[in-house]
């Protein structure tokens, strides 16, 4: 069954000829607002109403219904979209340091962690996975606007300062796969991951207006560093685009890691697991794995199972950005070149290189 969601007043539904309203899902509204809607008497079945003021004398909401209330959480439990950087930063003045604070995202954080990361009653809990289901919803809605192999993932190091080369290069890789169509997405926090979203930001602009960016971000190099978050609006402003899009995964999980607000969508969840699991499903166009450590390395071999088994019906390329570092630093390339060779893994896409040019085309030359 197909349910339509309605999330504005002017969007209420008219009843059937029997005056029934059916199959809906109505998010944050009041219908306190909408008396002549009220006093009509519909009848609703199979309804979801999530979040909804609903007055005394709106009588007839079927028991195949479901009501969830607001639940007085700091965030929107039932989120109908996905955040962006300027609702995940409500309250963030650039001008103001101090602000970050007491922004939405923050707030968020410190309720998460005073309340403990597996949440401390019932209510924690399922406002969380309500919260995170809402989330997977818009993800889904969102994605579902492209074919499935414009989504193309990097993973890399968190830690990777806004001065390396490494910095330069996946902006690079973001930029000219954004102009050609991709929709890239990341874990959403800096390092590596801030270098995706800012590539993609800047597509259709120069390589030396790219550069000018980099070097505005550099007066921080390390997101621990005061001004991080600031240079980042800053060079949002100047230069401003709504023409691309990509998709940040963050979660509160890692909470002291802020959020890239060059993400034009931001799916933040509280559960790492569903965050990790989700990430690496949607990129069914390939994944660029850029130096990192635990967490990159436990995506490749994650990645590995996922496209031996084909779990999301083929094989997506694996390319890895880093010879030395993949092959004597941590070996892991010639371990999936052995294990393929050795029918252990089957199906594996693998390439290797330092080069992002032929990185790109890696993942362009990729056809299912």
């Amino acid at each position: 069954m197909s349910y339509k969601q309605v999330d504005k007043l002017s969007d209420l539904p008219a009843p059937d000829p029997t005056g029934v309203v059916a199959h809906y899902v109505f998010q944050y509204i009041d219908f306190g607002q909408a008396p002549q809607y009220v006093a009509a008497h519909h009848r609703f079945s199979d309804c979801f109403f999530f979040g909804c003021e609903i007055p005394p004398e709106m009588d007839g909401i079927g028991s195949s219904c479901l009501v969830f209330p607001r639940m007085g959480m700091v965030y929107n439990v039932f989120k109908g979209n996905l955040y962006t950087g300027e609702t995940l930063y409500a309250g963030y003045d650039p001008q103001n340091e101090d602000s970050f604070a007491t922004c939405f995202d923050t707030r968020v954080y410190n309720d998460y962690i005073s309340k403990g990361i597996h949440g401390g009653n019932i209510r924690d809990t399922l406002g969380r996975s309500l919260h995170d289901h809402a989330i997977v919803e818009a993800m889904g809605d969102f994605v579902s606007r492209f074919d499935e192999r414009q989504v193309v993932a990097v993973m890399g190091g968190h830690a990777v300062l806004r001065t390396d080369r490494a910095f330069r290069d996946v902006a690079f890789i973001g930029k000219t796969l954004t102009e050609k169509g991709k929709i890239m997405a990341s874990g959403g926090g800096p390092g590596v991951m801030e270098a995706t979203h800012l590539g993609a930001w800047m597509a259709g602009r120069t390589e030396e207006e790219l550069d000018d960016a980099i070097r505005m971000l550099s007066v921080a190099p390390s997101f621990k560093d005061p001004g991080w978050l600031r240079t980042a609006f800053q060079v949002r402003e100047k230069y401003p685009q709504d023409k691309y899009h990509s998709l940040g995964i963050p979660t509160w999980f890692y909470g002291h890691e802020p959020a890239t607000p060059f993400a034009t969508q931001i799916a933040k969840f509280f559960m790492n697991s569903v965050r990790e699991d989700l990430l690496l499903s949607i990129a069914k166009g390939g994944i660029i794995y850029s130096p990192g450590s635990a967490g990159t390395i436990q995506e490749i071999f994650q990645d590995a199972a996922q496209n031996h088994y084909s779990s999301l019906g083929y094989s997506s390329p694996m390319v890895f950005l880093g010879k030395d570092f993949y092959t004597k630093e941590i070996p892991i390339y010639p371990l999936l070149e052995d294990l393929l060779a050795r029918g252990k893994y089957n199906g594996l896409k693998l390439s290797i290189t330092d080069d992002p040019e032929e990185a790109i085309s890696d993942i362009l030359s990729f056809n299912q």
